[in-house]
């Protein structure tokens, strides 16, 4: 693994979206094993031991497929809240960002804010229609009035594509922090992430998994504040004195402050944050979580509380990787060779780690330890959960069965599809151990932005959509996201190996979604079938819905 410092701002956004150890270069396996940290090892054995009496529990009221995919939609907008948050904030927010502060100040918080600013988009204009038409997934939305087999199998494609993508990257990052901070081998790593991962989804369902999530949560938010106040207690609890401490010593000086390489390209920077932000509004496992409350109103509660809690993280981040930068960058210990300024031992990305173990000792840092891992787990079950029911509801009940699968039927393929997941995700995690995949997260939220968002924001609001506008748009946007990303530097220059990239940007999604929305637009007009007619006039009985929730699941008992 390499240091943050060495290593270009836009390859480190994207090695940090990918997973909290992932590196700029082609060796990410090649990170040292560290010592055993036996803390870390007894806080994540008992909050594993938690979690799998929660999915016991869980596992006794999952009863039906509501309860599977929605837990019921028995979920309040608090818990719902937490729950969105967790699953949003992964290890790569707690490690990355906070590395990423460390290093260039500003352009961290600035970055940050692009992943927050696709809140009150959710909260505005998607939250209440999601929660009015959808059911278990968000196929269930774009598929309202159109043709279910065509739109469907489009929806569950680029849902799929968008899982796996994510998925891996999450594997392989977590197989790495494990190494890292557990002293275990990667690939036991991977089967202890992926054997868990299937015990939550297969037995507990959503009902399990929100409350992993909602735990998880509350162990990153608990264990980030403790330690921003532990360091913020060095400096008086002074914002002034921790700013003057920072840039007297970072080699920015004042210009920690200001807007450095993240913007020096303008065109990237505005591409990477469209993805960044309308990618958030087009993740599956994000979506899916509108559909396990009792109500608009409380899927509005949700994306408030959720803003809310990741609007603080960010900030604590800011905060920690400020001090950071007194508290761990003036200390030899925390660098190779005890050179000040050199390469941080573990790696840059190890930065809150040492911080915490500055300023808490090795009990703190074991538990921040077993927070990122468990937040690891916390993703990769809603990312599975969100997989299978692509698999299960959309494709098989809906396009194979056409409607006709027992809800038995359905529950078995699902579980079947979340171990086959599993397996998958474990099998890819151990291929891609020494290659970079970055890419795959800037793909999965390029194609988040590109595929699945245009197509469901038109899908809600605008009444000339057909089901040809919708498939067109779809798959122009999926094959433009992957296109592009296969040709920028990511992958045709440090995967493939040639000179130089013919995609010059790194993010595709200012270029493919409004390929997209363009793509669905116009063949929509020039759609003058009989079929397209009708599904026009249909929009009538879905806008009343959409507004008011009449004809909408219900909450069901657990």
């Amino acid at each position: 693994m390499l240091s943050l410092a060495r290593t270009g701002l836009v390859s480190t956004i994207a090695s940090m979206l990918a997973g909290p150890v992932l590196a700029a270069g082609p060796a990410v396996g090649d990170a040292a094993k560290q010592a055993t940290n036996w803390h870390a090892i007894a806080m994540f054995v008992a909050f594993v031991l938690l979690t799998l009496g929660i999915t016991y529990w869980a596992a006794k009221r999952t009863r039906s497929a509501s309860h599977f995919y929605t837990a019921g939609g028995g979920i309040t907008g608090l818990q719902n809240g937490l729950a969105i948050a967790g699953d949003y904030m992964s290890a790569a927010t707690l490690l990355g960002l906070t590395a990423m502060v460390y290093t260039t100040g500003y352009d961290g918080y600035i970055y940050m804010m692009a992943f927050f600013v696709g809140w009150p988009i959710i909260l505005f204009l998607m939250a209440e229609r999601l929660r009015n038409l959808g059911r278990y997934t968000f196929a269930d939305i774009t598929s309202y009035r159109l043709d279910q087999g065509r739109v469907r199998t489009m929806a569950a494609v680029s849902s799929l594509t968008v899982v796996c993508f994510y998925l891996v990257a999450q594997m392989v990052g977590a197989g790495q922090l494990i190494k890292l901070l557990f002293g275990l081998d990667y690939v036991i790593a991977l089967f202890i992430v992926g054997g868990l991962m299937m015990i939550y989804v297969t037995f507990g369902g959503m009902i399990a998994t929100t409350w992993v999530q909602i735990i998880k949560a509350c162990m990153l938010l608990a264990g980030g504040t403790f330690v921003m106040l532990l360091a913020l207690q060095q400096f008086g609890f002074s914002y002034a004195t921790l700013v003057t401490e920072a840039t007297a010593t970072h080699k920015l000086g004042f210009k920690l402050f200001q807007p450095g390489a993240l913007l020096a390209d303008p065109v990237n920077a505005v591409s990477l944050c469209i993805g960044l932000m309308f990618g958030t509004a087009g993740l599956p496992h994000i979506l899916m979580r509108f559909f396990t409350v009792s109500d608009a109103k409380a899927a509005r509660k949700s994306v408030l509380y959720a803003s809310g809690f990741v609007g603080y993280f960010f900030n604590v981040i800011f905060l920690m990787g400020l001090a950071a930068i007194v508290i761990v960058g003036t200390n030899p210990a925390y660098f190779e060779g005890g050179q000040i300024g050199g390469r941080i031992v573990g790696g840059g990305n190890m930065v809150v780690m040492h911080l915490a173990s500055a300023v808490g000792g090795d009990l703190l840092l074991g538990f921040l330890a077993a927070v990122a891992f468990a937040t690891i787990l916390a993703v990769v079950s809603g990312l599975a959960l969100a997989g299978a029911s692509a698999i299960s509801h959309d494709l098989y009940a809906r396009v194979i069965m056409k409607g006709r699968a027992t809800e038995q039927t359905e529950l078995r393929v699902s579980k079947f599809a979340s171990i086959g997941l599993g397996i998958v995700a474990i099998t890819l995690g151990i291929l891609f151990e020494r290659m970079n995949v970055a890419f795959m997260v800037g793909l999965a939220f390029g194609i988040a932005a590109s595929a699945n968002f245009p197509v469901l924001i038109l899908s809600m609001y605008w009444r000339g959509l057909t089901t040809k506008g919708a498939v067109a748009g779809g798959y122009a946007g999926l094959v433009c996201a992957v296109v592009l990303v296969v040709l920028s530097k990511l992958v045709w220059v440090q995967v493939l190996g040639y000179k130089a990239a013919i995609f010059p940007y790194d993010q595709p999604a200012l270029f493919s979604m409004p390929l997209a929305f363009l793509v669905t637009i116009v063949v929509s007009m020039l759609d003058r079938s009989r079929a397209a007619e009708a599904e026009k006039r249909a929009f009538e009985d879905q806008y009343v819905r959409a507004q008011t929730g009449y004809g909408a699941a219900g909450a069901v008992s657990h």
